[in-house]
């Protein structure tokens, strides 16, 4: 297409026929500069004829420098099509990974990971390895609090105090020479010495 259509030019009646006569003859030219900087012929004709209309509806176009114009907008316009597509790209990504489904690896990672927290949980105390054994169970705060006779309160603290104590087992294991985590603000950090002597396995303190 070497002219902007009839339809097109009839959208803008208010666009007087000299302001045409002045642009028309940059088309081909920003055409070929779209062209050059985009994969898509399409996006490149778009972006254009887009150039086009913007500089025939601009208010106060200097036409000494339609030219200088003309390019800078259809510059601007191609990097606005690159921004789209990364955009777009980006967005596919995060569904694809949201939708694909865990690989084999990942399965048995996590099963070995759910493994080892419950073999934790199980050497945990009191009313701390009720409490998150009953979470794991599938129970709500509300109903370990009502399976063992205690208040959601009590519940809350005790599996706040569980988790701290499984996180330090999970550092000391997967982070043997890293320093250790510090305790949440409000919590004791956990005792070393086991009065029976379980001090070798990570999350059987005694409080």
């Amino acid at each position: 297409m070497t002219a902007l259509s009839e339809p097109q030019q009839a959208v803008s009646p208010q666009v007087s026929p000299e302001r045409w006569a002045l642009l028309l003859p940059h088309q081909e030219r920003l055409r070929r500069l779209a062209r050059s900087r985009l994969h898509s012929a399409q996006d490149a004709e778009d972006c254009a004829q887009e150039a086009l209309l913007r500089a025939a509806l601009f208010p106060h176009l200097d036409e000494r420098r339609v030219g200088a114009f003309l390019t800078s907008t259809v510059l601007r316009l191609c990097v606005d099509v690159h921004r789209g597509a990364n955009r777009q790209h980006r967005l596919r990504q995060r569904i694809g990974d949201a939708e694909r489904p865990p690989g084999p690896e990942e399965t048995v990672v996590e099963a070995a990971v759910g493994d080892w927290m419950m073999v934790q949980a199980q050497q945990l105390r009191g009313r701390e390895r009720q409490v998150i054994l009953a979470r794991a169970d599938g129970m709500s705060t509300v109903d370990a609090a009502r399976h063992l006779q205690i208040s959601v309160k009590a519940v809350e603290s005790a599996l706040g105090r569980a988790r701290a104590r499984l996180r330090v087992a999970h550092d000391r294991t997967m982070r043997p020479d890293g320093p250790p985590r510090q305790p949440s603000a409000g919590r004791r950090p956990p005792v070393r010495n086991h009065p029976r002597g379980l001090n070798t396995c990570p999350g059987t303190e005694r409080r």
